[in-house]
Formats: C-alpha cells, structure tokens, sequence
C-alpha cells in the first residue's frame, strides 16, 4: 500500500494504490488505484494482471476505469466509465505488442458559460466499442535524455464497425519515430555530451459507418487528435494548433508533426548529469476533416474517402506552424522537465502561439 504524488503530460496528482501479488500462487497482481489531480480530478481503476503459462513476458490484464477529467481548453468535463482486456507479449528482440478490447462510455458535460457551438453541439452521451493494437520498438539508452538510438510506435484502433456497435465509428492510426546521436567536438576525447534528437509523430482519423449500416458520421470531440503544449509542439498553447471554434479547440483528423533538439552540458556541472541546455525548432499541422455534405451530416463511404484524401493533401500545403527557443531540460527518474524560452515563427488563423517562458513536465516529449 503506498499513496504519493504523481507528475506528467502537462499534470500533477496525488494518489493511493493497493497492489496485491501472488493472488493465485502465479505471479498474479491486483492493482487497486484512486487518484485526484489538476487535470484528472478524480480516478479510480482497479487492474488484474496475470501472466500467461508462467511466461512474464506473456501478459493478461482485466481493467475497469471511472475517471473525470477537466478539457479547459475545450470548456467541458470529460466522464468516462468503461473497462477492457488486454494481452501484451515481448519478443526476443525487444519488440513489444499489445491488443486489447475496450468498452467505454463517455460524457461530455460540465460546459462553460461561454462554450461554443461544436462543443454543445457533441454534448452529452457515446459509448465507444474499440479493438487496438500498440506496437514498440526502443532502442534508445535513456527514456528522457537519450544520446543514442531509436524508438518506432505504432497504435491502432479500430471502434463501432461491424459487430463492434457502439454509436461512434472510426479507424484512428499513429505513429511516432524519434532518434539521437551524440556529437562529436573536436578536441573532446570520448562522449561530449551534446547531442542531436529529432522526432515525427503523425496520425489520422478516418470515419466508418457504426455497425452494418452504409453511413457514416463526422468524428466527436471525444476522439479526435490535439496539438499543441510544452510537451510536443513547443511555442503554442496546450492544444493550440488546428481548428478553433471561438476560443474552443476542438481537435483535427489529421495531424504531422516534428521537433529537432541539440543538447548541451550545463556550464560547470558536467556532461555526468542530467542537466541540459537545449536549442530546438518544432513544426505542426492538424486538420480537421471537410464534411463535403455540410457540417455534422453523415456521408456514404464513397463521399468520405474523398473528403479524407483531400484532407490529407492539405499537409503539404503551405507552412506548418513553426516555433524555436532555448531552455532547460532536466530528466529525473520518473518524468522529465524543461523550462524553455520559446517564440511563435509561424501560427495560422485561429491558433494561439505562446511567446516566452514555457513549464513542461512529462514522459513523453517530443
């Protein structure tokens, strides 16, 4: 039994977990965890996880998840009540899979006075019936400060289609590529300590009929993508690239984005540390899907996959949103900090650049 604080992707917590081991004599685990925070106001999830035929990297897992959670910058609540399961293997290689089934239902409530119309428009009830697929490969040798390898991701999702129901309908796809090499300074014997990481994530949200019906809808709020935050599109509000509907983001089907970062050795600490001065540059798009039937209509399959490939060619065009800085970059065990000086290059119609200082706490950076 423990209880603590937990930071990261933007937030901070504090929880209390139970964790049973060895239930059934197999190297079985019951977790147990309630958690309260900034973002997340309240969670609760209890997980079983058992491996399979004595294999640890063979795993089963039970869950079940009540959770709230605050979407400022889209003035609304998120409530979600659901569970799943999932079976993840490893490989000899160092490969990791995991598939799974989730069933959820989610509500959009608790909206602002001043909320827009797309977001009252998608108030209210869906229930989501998903299958899923993560697919990893890191080979990098340090999670927050690497100077040297690689991480490829992949996930998958497919929800509503066919048997699945539910009353939301979508193949949702993305995938993430990052690298790091340590550069050589003439004059340095050995590692440096600077180095050069760059990343690319991208993703899309292509809509499918719910069931065995031929129609099929315009993505929710709920499931769509967001960019944008000291935690991967630097220089910008948190989820302030992409559609706006008044001062709401309201997320995109499509997305690319990129992020270049050189490294350096804090003065007079020494490249043994985990402390970092950083230069870097991020680029982002996110688009939302044109409904060539009007706004919220659905739209036959035909009709769909020309609005989604017309989407799609907008990525090229034109200049992404772009932003640079300079800053800080600290990696604890458990989550990595920056502080950065960052400065909005280029922000489209509609998107909320951020000039100047800018906290981000997180696992996952770009």
């Amino acid at each position: 039994m423990k209880s603590g604080t937990d930071v990261g992707n933007v937030e901070g917590s504090a929880y209390a977990n139970i964790k049973l081991r060895n239930l059934f004599g197999g190297a079985e685990s019951l977790d147990l965890y309630a958690s309260m925070g900034t973002r997340t106001r309240s969670a609760y999830q209890a997980i079983f996880e058992t491996p399979i035929l004595s294999d640890p990297d063979k795993r089963l897992s039970v869950d079940v998840l009540s959770s709230t959670t605050s979407k400022f910058w889209a003035s609304h609540e998120e409530m979600l009540k659901g569970g799943g399961i999932k079976y993840s293997w490893a490989t000899p290689s160092g490969t990791r899979h995991k598939v799974g089934y989730t069933g959820v239902w989610r509500q959009i409530t608790g909206l602002a006075s001043n909320a827009s119309p797309t977001v009252r428009g998608d108030a209210g009830d869906s229930v989501k019936s998903s299958i899923s697929h993560e697919w990893v490969v890191d080979q990098r040798n340090h999670p927050f400060l690497p100077t040297k390898g690689y991480l490829l991701k992949t996930f998958s999702e497919i929800a509503g289609f066919g048997p699945l129901q539910g009353d939301v309908a979508f193949w949702k796809s993305e995938m993430e590529t990052a690298g790091a090499v340590a550069v050589p300074i003439p004059g340095v014997k050995g590692d440096s300590g600077v180095s050069l990481s760059s990343s690319f994530r991208a993703g899309l949200l292509y809509p499918l009929p719910v069931g065995f019906s031929t129609m099929s809808k315009p993505s929710r709020l709920n499931d769509r993508f967001q960019l944008g935050g000291p935690t991967d599109v630097r220089g910008f509000a948190t989820s302030g690239l992409g559609p706006h509907d008044g001062q709401d983001a309201v997320g995109g089907d499509i997305y690319a984005a990129a992020s270049t970062n050189l490294l350096f050795p804090f003065p007079r600490v020494g490249k043994d540390t985990p402390l970092r001065l950083q230069v870097f540059a991020n680029a982002g798009r996110l688009l939302a899907l044109k409904n060539s039937k009007g706004k919220g209509q659905p739209e036959n399959s035909k009709d769909a996959q020309k609005d989604f490939y017309g989407t799609l060619a907008q990525l090229g065009d034109g200049v992404p949103s772009l932003s640079a800085g300079v800053g800080v970059v600290y990696a604890h065990p458990v989550a990595r900090f920056e502080l950065n000086f960052s400065l909005p290059l280029v922000v489209r119609r509609g998107e909320v650049g951020r000039k100047g200082l800018q906290f981000g706490v997180g696992i996952s950076f770009m």
